[in-house]
């Protein structure tokens, strides 16, 4: 007899592995291959480079065009300096809570879907659905990218996806984006008390965080003209700053990590296009003179994951509409792989059980309520695809 799972069985099972981003997600994806296959469905790969990371995609149903791409990550975020009172990676009940790392975020999900699988078996269903499992989602939403690459070869076409990001089993079809980068400022060393002799990198890096920080405060002016998000505005934020060798000596070197969170309707490169217009016609003429002809400032693109854009995802949002019982779609400020779907030709909405506000952190949670309305919700699904 195939395996079954409780959607709190299941739950329990996925927090059991540490998925945290910095490892390898291989053996989760293979209890997920060998559950699957036991009641006869195969799963396509998407692997990293060097194997040690995979996508998952799995079709249950009709080889037909018309499926839905359920859409789960399977990394989570790490637990170190955390103060956990319960050991993440064992699924822990109090209070109508189930406490472990990635309950929340996400999955939940992922494990109600996967609890199905022998009803979604058991039943004649008329389109299909796709699994669809991501790694480095965290880092990012690296890792989806060839999974999605390799959408059109792999799957009919399909109808629609859902990305299972918490939402509180709202439906969201807008997000922002996430643009990160890291900038090395070089300049010249000096003894302390001979500054002129020098060029801090310190100081200029700080003139280029001021610029950020002026640059957030134009975005704040522009604001959201949609009236949906919140904070209702693209946000800039400096998140890690090093620099510098001894208190004596003027500093060389001076780097800091920044992000922007741009509107889904914003250009996403206007705030690096600004900045490394500033950098070369303002900033770097004064360094290289400064420090004769030794200084560099220099920028590399770390992350870039587009939002989710309203209006282009009705196939979507009116079967998830359906499904949840709501009147209405929100938007959200968080990234997410919904976007990536999108501009790939795939209507896309974030509907998942659990909260964003207890993602990430200590002592995460879902509520055994979210979980009953997820699986209220894939009883839906199931005889939605089932007419």
């Amino acid at each position: 007899m195939p395996a079954t799972y409780t959607p709190r069985e299941m739950i329990a099972k996925l927090i059991s592995f540490d998925t945290t981003s910095r490892n390898s997600n291989l053996e989760l994806i293979e209890f997920i291959e060998s559950y699957l296959g036991e009641y006869g469905i195969t799963a396509t790969r998407f692997p990293n480079e060097d194997g040690t990371k995979t996508n998952l995609l799995a079709t249950i149903g009709p080889n037909v065009e018309g499926g839905i791409i359920l859409s789960g990550h399977t990394d989570v975020v790490p637990v170190d300096g955390q103060p956990w009172v319960t050991d993440p990676w064992t699924l822990t009940e109090k209070d109508g809570k189930l406490f472990g790392r990635g309950t929340c975020d996400m999955k939940s999900f992922s494990a109600i879907a996967l609890a199905f699988v022998p009803e979604f078996v058991k039943r004649d269903l008329k389109a299909p659905i796709h699994l669809a499992l991501s790694y480095d989602e965290e880092v990012g939403c690296t890792g989806v990218v060839s999974m999605i690459a390799g959408l059109k070869d792999a799957i009919p076409t399909p109808r629609c996806a859902i990305i299972g990001e918490p939402t509180n089993m709202k439906v969201v079809n807008a997000n922002k984006g996430i643009r990160s980068f890291h900038t090395v400022v070089t300049g010249k060393e000096s003894h302390s008390s001979l500054p002129a002799n020098g060029a801090s990198a310190i100081l200029f890096a700080n003139e280029l965080i001021n610029h950020l920080v002026e640059l957030s405060k134009q975005m704040i002016d522009l604001g959201d003209s949609t009236g949906r998000f919140e904070p209702g505005f693209t946000t800039v934020s400096v998140g890690v700053i090093e620099g510098g060798t001894a208190t004596n000596i003027i500093p060389r070197e001076c780097s800091f990590t920044w992000e922007y969170r741009p509107l889904p309707h914003v250009d996403q490169n206007c705030i690096i296009d600004e900045f490394q217009s500033h950098v070369d016609n303002i900033v770097l003429p004064r360094l290289l003179k400064q420090s004769d002809g030794e200084g560099s400032i220099v920028t590399t693109d770390l992350v870039a994951v587009p939002g989710l854009h309203a209006g282009e995802n009705a196939a979507a949002e009116e079967l998830a509409l359906r499904l949840t019982g709501a009147n209405h779609a929100e938007a959200v400020s968080y990234a997410a792989e919904a976007g990536m779907f999108q501009i790939a030709g795939v209507p896309s909405v974030i509907c998942g059980p659990g909260s964003i506000t207890e993602a990430h952190k200590p002592n995460e949670f879902i509520t055994i309520e979210q979980v009953n309305k997820g699986v209220a919700f894939f009883e839906k699904l199931l005889d939605e695809l089932s007419r």
